[in-house]
Formats: C-alpha cells, sequence, structure tokens
C-alpha cells in the first residue's frame, strides 16, 4: 500500500470511529479473549476498550490481536466501580451481558445513545458486582440446548446490532471525534515512531500537511521550554 492510500484509509477509518460506544471486559485473565473482542471492536469503530483485571498492565499481543493492537486503546481498571465510574462520568449508560430477571432481549436496546457493553471472562463470567452495578442487563435468545455463547462470539453479535443501528442513523457518515483527538491518533497511526518520541521527550507533535506528512521540524530545546510552561497543555 502506498502513502497516499495509506493516509487515506487511516483517515476514513477514523472518520468512522465510535467515541460513545465500547466494551467492558470484567474479570480479565487471559489476553487473547480481551484480543478477539478487541478485533470485534475494530470492526464496527470503537476505538476505546475497557479491561478489569489485578493484572493493571494487561495488553493485547501482535499474535494474538491478529494486527488490531496498534488501532485500538486498551483502558485498565482496577476493579468494575473504578470502570463505571469513569464512563458514568463521561455519559455512558451500562448495559451487561447477564440472565436474570429485568433482562432484555439485545435487539431491544438503544445502541445510538452512548452505550457500554458490559461482558464477563470465558470462565468465571460477570461478577456479581457488575450485573448488580449495570444500568440495565442483556440476553441473546437462543433455540437450542445450550445457555450461552462464546464471550466473543456474544459480544460480536450484541456489537454488530449497535452497528446496524447506528449506521441507520448515520453514526458513519460524518466524523464523530472530536478535532484534538482525530489529529493526536492520525499523526500517532501515520507516524508511530515519531510519536514514540515526541512522547518519551515531552514534545508536541509536529504538524502534518494535506497527505499525511510531517511538514515543519521536531521542537528543539527551546521550543520545548515553552511548550512545558505551567498551564501549557501537550498535545
Amino acid at each position: 500500500m502506498g502513502n497516499q492510500q495509506r493516509f487515506a484509509k487511516i483517515a476514513a477509518v477514523l472518520r468512522r470511529r465510535q467515541p460513545d460506544l465500547t466494551v467492558v471486559m470484567d474479570n480479565v485473565h487471559k489476553p487473547h479473549n480481551l484480543a478477539a473482542i478487541a478485533r470485534t471492536c475494530d470492526a464496527v469503530g470503537i476505538q476505546e476498550v475497557h479491561a478489569v483485571s489485578a493484572d493493571h498492565g494487561i495488553r493485547l499481543t501482535q499474535r494474538a490481536a491478529s494486527g488490531c493492537r496498534k488501532w485500538i486503546t486498551i483502558r485498565s481498571h482496577r476493579s468494575i466501580a473504578d470502570a463505571y465510574r469513569e464512563l458514568r462520568r463521561r455519559g455512558f449508560r451500562l448495559y451487561a451481558a447477564h440472565l436474570d430477571d429485568r433482562a432484555r432481549d439485545f435487539r431491544e436496546i438503544d445502541y445510538t445513545a452512548p452505550t457500554a457493553i458490559v461482558v464477563g471472562a470465558e470462565l468465571d463470567g460477570l461478577s456479581p458486582a457488575a450485573a448488580a452495578g449495570s444500568d440495565g442487563t442483556l440476553i441473546i435468545p437462543l433455540a437450542g440446548f445450550v445457555q450461552s455463547l462464546n464471550v466473543s462470539v456474544a459480544t460480536a453479535l450484541i456489537l454488530f446490532e449497535a452497528y446496524r443501528q447506528r449506521q441507520a442513523a448515520g453514526f458513519y457518515d460524518h466524523c464523530r471525534l472530536d478535532g484534538e483527538t482525530y489529529r493526536r491518533l492520525l499523526f500517532e497511526w501515520l507516524h508511530p515512531k515519531v510519536a514514540a518520541y515526541c512522547r518519551r521527550h515531552q514534545l508536541p507533535y509536529p504538524a502534518l500537511d494535506d497527505r499525511g506528512e510531517i511538514s515543519e521540524p521536531l521542537a528543539n530545546d527551546h521550543q520545548r521550554r515553552q511548550q512545558l510552561r505551567p498551564g501549557r497543555k501537550l498535545p
């Protein structure tokens, strides 16, 4: 893929990202389960996935994530309460994939509102705190003897219903990321090595031209000191 094709593809993907749709995976023990869900998240335009795990440094491996690791942001939380607190602060409704007396068919949920889908780990399932603390529970009706689906399969079904609703509502027809987030991710995806250097040295990202190429030199030491003045925000 040439530079212009790569730039066009990255820009097109970013314009379809959905900042108000996400997944919370409770009790994460194995990165490959998280990776399977992350691949589906990327496919429907989700940028950020939340993982609740005792291992605060849990991350996606390149092999398990099948290439989507560099495109998806994983937010780690020590507890489900921490994850719920952050998402509610940002205006999300939390729906747990869990069978109880209030569970609704997953197709009845309005996914065009800011929505977080909460799922459990493969072995332990959803914790009681995750189910009880949610705004509602949902189920996938089944016609066979099995009572539940593999967590990654179940998550994929729910997310593609969300994708269907949002596509019908025109959510993928225009960029829904704020300008600062769009520019930051565009730079990081186009120039990951330069972005890593800038973060390491606390430098602002240089500007890009309309072809996605870096159009100015990196800040020098004097400019860096100016950027780091109290109250000055880095990109």
